[in-house]
């Protein structure tokens, strides 16, 4: 894996943004608009997800970056979950749960791969160059 200067570089940090938008894409256009809780806890956990990766990488170091990395595996979890809820509260329907259900999924895998290599590897971090 290349040593990246910025956490914009990172494609899993790309693949966030995208399914954060995703989700505030079916907050504003669905009834979920109108579930209030429901719909400020799963902007909050999507955009958790872009967030954790931009501070871990900010931090500096590998161990520090490794604990947010799984900060945001655990928001993208979260996100999961609550998906589920709209779906079961008729916000979305079963396409729309499963597409995002598969993006969440997909991101979950890609961080955990992510989070294995640094765990390997031999570099510190930014902070100790």
């Amino acid at each position: 894996m290349a040593h990246y200067n910025s956490f914009e570089d990172l494609e899993v940090y790309k693949q966030s943004i995208i399914f954060c938008d995703e989700v505030w894409n079916i907050i504003i256009n669905t009834s979920l608009s109108k579930d209030y809780k429901l719909r400020e806890q799963l902007n909050g956990s999507s955009g958790s997800v872009m967030d954790n990766i931009s501070e871990g990488f900010g931090r500096g170091g590998n161990k520090e970056f490794i604990m947010f990395l799984s900060f945001s595996r655990g928001s993208c979890c979260e996100s999961k979950s609550q998906l589920l809820r709209c779906y079961r509260r008729k916000h979305i329907d079963k396409n729309t749960y499963q597409k995002l259900n598969s993006q969440a999924e997909e991101l979950i895998n890609q961080l955990s791969k992510f989070i294995n290599y640094l765990k390997s590897s031999n570099r510190k971090g930014s902070k100790f160059d």
